[in-house]
């Protein structure tokens, strides 16, 4: 109601608008990108991510399509999904502020486990940080083993 007290709560100010073209980065710096399937949408989002986390989502989406061929893509809720044809999803990943957060969402089953756990109990992240360097032949293991099992069917 007009003029009611609510406790200093007020509504904030709407975003200004982006320039064409242009990406909206959330907290940590995750590209904001529209919801959609197929390789453009997650390219849009490994284009958008700040500096050199750019680098480590191209690295990956290689290592994807290197291993994983016919492998599905999509972003949802700000992030990229890799998963297999009537399997399910079995990778994510994200930006936070000091690295690139990738997640397994059957990492409970790959051998050796991912070394992050989650609060759910069949994820298992890896966190890439700046200056680190990926190993591929593990990651290329892992995205083997997760493409056998049956992943998340969230979507």
């Amino acid at each position: 109601m007009a003029g009611e007290d609510r406790g200093g709560w007020r509504p904030k100010a709407p975003l200004p608008p982006l320039a064409p073209g242009e990406v909206r980065l959330l907290t940590g710096g995750n590209p904001q990108i529209p919801k959609g399937d197929g390789p453009g949408p997650v390219a849009a989002y490994i284009a958008a991510m700040p500096g050199w986390k750019s680098a480590v989502g191209r690295a990956i989406d290689d290592l994807v399509t290197a291993t994983c061929p016919g492998a599905l893509r999509a972003v949802r809720w700000n992030a990229p999904f890799w998963g297999m044809p009537d399997r399910g999803w079995m990778l994510t990943l994200s930006c936070t502020t000091r690295y690139v957060k990738v997640g397994f969402l059957t990492g409970h089953l790959l051998t050796p486990l991912p070394p992050v756990e989650s609060k759910h109990h069949k994820v298992r992240y890896l966190h890439i940080h700046e200056g680190d360097t990926l190993d591929a032949a593990q990651f290329r293991d892992w995205l083997v083993q997760a493409a056998r099992v049956e992943g998340d069917r969230m979507f």
